[in-house]
């Protein structure tokens, strides 16, 4: 793709480029004039530098410029950025660091990824060769942590998720709330991008690591605690919110006996597999976890690579209708076994009891109750389930 065709490019996407700068005055100019090979339409945010880099931008009064009084953050200068963009109308924004290690000559790469799309609600983040030579190891360690929390957090497998070398879409993140302002809202930017939907992904890129004039400004004391915090955050989010409501949504949207001839009976899972997340499923609804159900289920399911729709849609049993029903149980179970004396009845049972008094009985009978219930559950859905997989071989052969 030559550079006037790439240049037209840009102004039919509405494209831009993004360059967020602290102190890089060694690198900064080289950067600029690389991207302006393929495009003018560029935005510079001087995020507070106090070396020579208004000097520099000096030179370059054809380009958008944002000056900030006061260095308060990447992750704001990204912000201000996005702002300025979206107000001159662009839809998407390329982002390149300015100290020297990503290739402007990438950036075709994410016009073409763009047009090839047809999708166009994506972020494209430039995915680096890590295992190359030069790269330090704990840039490395740090992107497979953050790939791992990504992955936990939206289920999506990336090959690197902090590259600042990305497409971002302008007209989809709008309408999404950032609170973060230091590197970690990169983070922040494509975990929410993920959970609204936005597709996520990576295209390759060159990176280059040994440079002599490169300048980090990530503390790596500091800037990883802040991420650390955020993903212990988002996971939490991710278990209690997020992972239930998409779960909500694909049987609000299917219906159940769609789920049912899908995710159930359709599903490529073994029979086995399935019930074990029955037997999951139950068994934690069942048990004394009130408010921690959702939770619990998920994360088990995840760590046990079960079937998470199936092992959530069995844990509603503890729905609130049938709640009266489950502490009776419970506590009729749990008094027998312990030789006790119950003598409440059904119609006194309600979620405003006072389990305190029978908080012994009650633990040991929920939990006999949850277990033998998963075991039932588990083994007459897996009977099904074998049936219903030879039945289908036989219809088919």
């Amino acid at each position: 793709m030559d550079q006037k065709l790439l240049s037209e490019k840009f102004k039919s996407l509405k494209c831009c480029v993004i360059i967020p700068t602290y102190n890089n005055y060694k690198t900064l100019q080289k950067v600029i004039e690389g991207v302006l090979v393929y495009t003018e339409d560029v935005i510079v945010v001087n995020d507070g530098s106090t070396d020579a880099t208004s000097e520099i931008l000096v030179r370059f009064p054809q380009i958008q410029q944002i000056h900030l009084l006061q260095n308060k953050g990447k992750g704001n200068a990204l912000r201000q950025g996005f702002k300025h963009a979206e107000s001159l109308g662009y839809r998407y924004a390329i982002t390149i660091d300015s100290d020297g290690q990503h290739f402007p000559e990438d950036i075709p790469t994410f016009i073409e990824a763009l047009e090839n799309e047809t999708n166009k609600e994506v972020l494209l983040i430039g995915s680096r060769n890590m295992t190359q030579h030069g790269v330090p190891k704990k840039s490395s360690f740090g992107n497979k942590f953050s790939n791992f929390w990504f992955w936990v957090e939206t289920g999506i497998r990336l090959q690197d998720t902090q590259s600042g070398f990305r497409l971002y879409p302008l007209f989809a993140m709008k309408k999404l709330k950032f609170y973060t302002k230091k590197f970690e809202f990169e983070i922040e930017a494509i975990v929410k991008a993920a959970w609204s939907g936005i597709e996520v992904k990576n295209i390759p890129i060159q990176i280059h690591y040994e440079l002599e004039n490169r300048v980090s400004h990530f503390r790596p004391f500091k800037d990883f605690t802040r991420i650390s915090i955020l993903n212990t955050w988002f996971v939490l989010i991710t278990f209690l919110y997020i992972k239930p409501r998409n779960i909500l949504r694909k049987l609000k949207k299917k219906g159940l006996k769609r789920f049912i001839m899908e995710d159930f009976l359709g599903s490529d899972d073994s029979a086995e597999k399935k019930a074990f997340s029955i037997a999951l499923g139950v068994f934690i609804g069942l048990s004394p976890l009130w408010g921690f159900h959702t939770i619990v289920v998920i994360f088990l399911a995840l760590l046990f690579n079960l079937n998470k729709v199936i092992a959530f849609a069995f844990s509603n049993v503890s729905l609130p209708p049938f709640i009266p029903l489950i502490l009776y149980f419970s506590l009729k179970l749990g008094s027998w076994l312990l030789g006790e004396n119950f003598v409440l009845s059904m119609s006194e049972i309600d979620p405003s009891l006072e389990l305190v008094k029978y908080l012994k009985s009650y633990i040991v009978g929920s939990f006999v109750l949850s277990v033998s219930a998963a075991l039932f559950c588990g083994l007459l859905g897996y009977l099904f389930l074998t049936l219903f997989e030879r039945k289908k071989i036989l219809d088919n052969g």
